[in-house]
């Protein structure tokens, strides 16, 4: 089994089941999670008692990446999943989920000229805000260069679907925007969109594997934020891991534009990558 730990449990069990032909032999291997994942509690920590082998390999041990590439990665990660993906722990997730990221440092201003290709990443909310980010690309880099963030409860007035696709409208400012990526559980402005002539694409709501790839575009500066998106680099500042819940889960708090950042962030990799999933073709530890 490839990369168990992303598997559901019922599968592996019931792989683990069907194997009842003698002399059969099981083969696992996977990059770590959390240490509370049901696979660390049931089968490492439960190796001997269940006769198992365990070997622990670091990014090091793989014969397969040159040390120019092994160097790339280890610049690559930070905080827990350099600990996971290059030293092969099973580490918690904890503190800033971004806690690379420097405002004073990556924050870039807008760049001056002409932009090849635009897009709009949206978060829906009605109670909740409401967050819009207007990205351009430009020599291969996509920079969110504007944005929209209405917050109900601070203005003291909620928004209808008509008024939010106004919004979108003034945002986009007559620029020809390639798509608009939106937060999937948004059906009715999704609808309100499509009938006013919007190109709509639901998001990719994985919210794991869209922090990673978010981590790893925003270190390559791949997507890079500008500094006339505030309220996205609020929330940088804010947005934390749950280390209440034993799972790589950020609190749900100040994470309206990190939503729609990262369904930017897995709606480019998707492209990129031709629409395979990302995990089993970006570890290499």
């Amino acid at each position: 089994l490839d990369e168990a730990a992303l598997m559901p449990r019922s599968f592996v069990e019931q792989a683990v089941a069907r194997c009842s032909v003698r002399g059969s032999k099981l083969w696992f291997n996977c990059n770590p999670e959390g240490p509370e994942h049901w696979f660390y509690k049931e089968w490492i920590e439960k190796a001997e008692s269940r006769g198992a082998l365990r070997l622990h390999f670091t990014m090091a041990d793989n014969p397969g990446l040159s040390p120019e590439i092994r160097q790339r990665y280890e610049r690559l990660y930070t905080g827990t999943f350099y600990r996971r993906f290059v030293l092969g722990e099973w580490a918690a997730a904890q503190g800033l989920v971004y806690d690379f990221f420097d405002p004073a440092r990556d924050a870039a201003p807008v760049p001056e000229g002409p932009f090849g290709r635009w897009r709009v990443s949206v978060d829906y909310g009605t109670v909740n805000p409401l967050s819009m980010g207007l990205w351009g690309e430009r020599d291969g880099v996509w920079y969110r260069v504007e944005e929209v963030y209405y917050d109900s409860r601070r203005e003291g007035q909620q928004k209808t679907d008509a008024e939010y696709a106004d919004m979108l409208e003034r945002l986009a400012a007559g620029r020809e925007i390639q798509r608009v990526i939106v937060d999937p559980s948004a059906a009715s402005f999704i609808e309100t969109l499509r009938q006013r002539g919007w190109r709509v694409k639901k998001a990719n709501n994985d919210v794991a594997d869209g922090i990673r790839v978010t981590a790893d575009l925003l270190r390559q500066r791949r997507i890079v934020l500008c500094d006339t998106c505030r309220d996205c680099l609020r929330e940088m500042a804010l947005y934390c891991w749950d280390e209440r819940t034993g799972r790589d889960a950020p609190r749900k708090e100040h994470d309206h534009a990190m939503d729609e950042m990262r369904y930017f962030a897995m709606d480019l990799m998707g492209e990129r990558s031709g629409g395979f999933a990302v995990t089993s073709v970006r570890r290499q530890a």
